[in-house]
This record gives structure tokens, sequence and C-alpha cells, in this order.
């Protein structure tokens, strides 16, 4: 055997990342990794080209990429044009948000049998037996299926929705989150109506308690634009001390678009960024620019906020400033990838609040940093 080769064991060891040798075997059969060349004994044979290969498809892997876009984009030659790999991408783009199109289709029509309080829950169980019996030959035998929707449907007319009840059956398993880290995320997919956005939530592991301790000294606010100040408890927050100042004063930005393009190109507001005073709590809605700029100075020491709550709206921009925020060393609260808005990080600067006047002496979110005697 060539002291250069590798096992297919000794490859996994040198990738790391959770690949085991059944992975590798798979990734053959798929044309992801070329097959190896073999020993005498029959065994796979790799180099140190095919630990790269794998790490990149093991890279790939993490960000998001399915095993079919990672073959494209791994076979097209750094010469080759992009183009077409571009086109490629997008149509591949398109199949996958169809089939998130039908899942979340298919998630709307059990949130509508599962979100249901204990007041619908006598036609929820009627429902469900029906369907269970429901035969549909021909487009009018839908109707029937319509008029079960219909019945369940008209409980809601006895009474309000009890939100936290409902959520409670849809949310997943929280129980390792702290009481005040459930009560952000409940009330985040309250504020959308989006459950599955609990997936892409992220919080450093001091975020509880630099935002408690921020707010309890009457810290100054900073958000990006008047609307997420307009969305804010201004009387829960007055009632702490704490004073809202937003950055890009100009009452005429309301949207991201009109956000990233008045701070890009507006000296004076990149400069009020740059004045924020230490020990605040940053808020960050709508523009990437702002957040990218706040990392900035950041890592140069020229700000220390307690606590950054980094959720702008973007493509490109926006998940790439977030993915910075989750790189540093301040406390943060942001939304992974594309999701945020005004009123997502108004929402989570608002729970916090409301968490702290509700529950000051609760020390849940301590529980995981408590080393055992």
């Amino acid at each position: 055997m060539n002291a250069s080769c590798l096992t297919i064991k000794e490859l996994t060891d040198a990738v790391g990342g959770g690949i085991t040798p059944r992975m590798v075997r798979h990734y053959h059969q798929l044309g992801l990794l070329p097959q190896p060349v073999r020993s005498q004994s029959n065994y796979r044979l790799y180099t140190q080209k095919d630990v790269i290969r794998l790490q990149r498809i093991v890279a790939l892997k993490q960000q998001g990429f399915q095993l079919n876009h990672i073959r494209q984009i791994l076979e097209v030659e750094p010469e080759a044009d992009t183009a077409t790999l571009t086109a490629q991408l997008q149509q591949q783009y398109r199949a996958v948000m169809q089939q998130i199109s039908q899942l979340r289709q298919t998630a709307s029509a059990l949130e509508g049998l599962l979100g249901r309080d204990r007041h619908c829950q006598i036609m929820q169980a009627e429902v469900l037996a029906q369907l269970k019996l429901l035969e549909v030959e021909t487009q009018a035998g839908l109707g029937g299926l319509e008029k079960l929707w219909s019945g369940l449907d008209a409980q809601v007319h006895t009474h309000s929705e009890a939100f936290v009840e409902s959520l409670q059956h849809l949310l997943p398993d929280l129980s390792q989150r702290s009481e005040i880290e459930q009560h952000l995320i409940s009330q985040l997919v309250l504020a959308c109506g989006d459950v599955s956005l609990v997936s892409f939530v992220r919080l450093s592991q001091d975020a509880i308690a630099a935002s408690r301790e921020a707010l309890k000294s009457e810290c100054d606010i900073f958000v990006d634009i008047p609307t997420v100040a307009a969305a804010l408890d201004q009387t829960r927050l007055a009632h702490l001390g704490c004073q809202v100042t937003t950055l890009i004063d100009n009452p005429h930005v309301t949207t991201a678009i009109e956000a990233e393009q008045e701070f890009w190109h507006t000296q004076k507001w990149q400069e009020k960024l740059q004045q924020i005073t230490k020990g605040c709590v940053l808020v960050v809605g709508y523009a990437p620019s702002v957040l990218l700029s706040a990392c900035t100075a950041i890592n140069k020491q020229k700000i220390q906020p307690a606590l950054v709550i980094g959720m702008p709206i973007g493509f490109s921009h926006a998940p790439a400033a977030k993915r910075q925020l989750m790189q540093q060393k301040t406390p943060f609260i942001t939304i992974e990838g594309t999701l945020g808005g005004g009123l997502l990080a108004a929402t989570s600067l608002n729970a916090l609040v409301e968490s702290l006047i509700e529950k000051p002496h609760c020390h849940c979110y301590l529980k995981d940093n408590i080393v055992p005697i």
C-alpha cells in the first residue's frame, strides 16, 4: 500500500464534520466523489485530493446545499462559463421553492387541525374521524371536504382565539431553553405566524443575561429607522428609564430599500452609528449595511453595545451581516438567513423588556452556566 494513501476510515477521520464511511460510499454512488483506486486486498485508497473534495462537499452541505446542487457546483471548472451554472442553480432554486410551497400547504392543513384550542377540539375530533372515512372520487366529491373545513371553521365565531394554547400544540420541544427564551421565541412566532421560524432563531449564550443587565441599568436603545422605534413598547421602556434613539432619523424612510440606500449614501448616519453609547442595545430591523457597519465598528472596538438584535431584511447582504454578527463576542439575537424585519426585531426587545418587568428576579437563563460542585 502506498504510504501516502488513506483508507476510507482515515479519510473520514481527516475530514471530520460527522462524515462516515457509509456516507462516502453513498457519495461515490451519486458521482460526487470519483471512484478510488483499490489496493491488492481490495481496500479503497484515497489521496489528499479526495480529502479536499470531501471537505468541500461537507462544507457546502452544512451551508444548506442539496447534494445535486453540490455536484453541479463541483463539476464546473473555475474557468468555465458561470452563466450556465447560474442558470442550473436558478432552475434548482425554483424546484426547491416549489417543494417548500407544497410543504407549506401541508403545514397549513396540519396547523388548521392541530392549532385548535380546547373550545374547538370537539369539532376537531369529529373532523379527524370524518377525514379518515373520506371518499373523494370526483371533483364534486371535494365539496364534502370543504364542508368539513366549514364545520371546523364555524367554531371560530364562538370565542376569541387562545393564541398561547394553540401555539403549544405546534411548537417544537423548547424544554432545553430557558423560560425567558421560550417566551421570546413564542412572541416571534406570534408576530409572523410562522412556526418554522423557530429553527432559524439564534441567541448567543449570554444574550439574555446581557439584555437584563443592560435594561436594569437604564441603557440607551438605538434602532435603525423610525418604523422600528414605532413598534417598541415605549411605555415599558420609559418605566425602565431607557431612552430610544433612531440612527436614520428620517421619517420618510420606512422600508428596507430606503433604509439601505439612506445609510449607504449619507455620511452623518454612519457617523451617528460610531457614536452610540457604551452598554446600549442596538436593534437593526431593516438595513443590512447598518449591521455590517456595526460589526466592523465592534471589531475595531469603536463601539461596545451590550446586546445587538440584528434582523435586517435582504437576500445577500443581510445573511452575510448576520453571519458576521454571530462571529462577534458581543451578545446577540438574530434570525439566520433572509428572514427578519422591523416587527420581529422590535418584538424581540419587547419580549425581553416584558420578561424583565414581569419576572425581575427570574434566573432560569443562568441554568446552563451552573458548574457542578
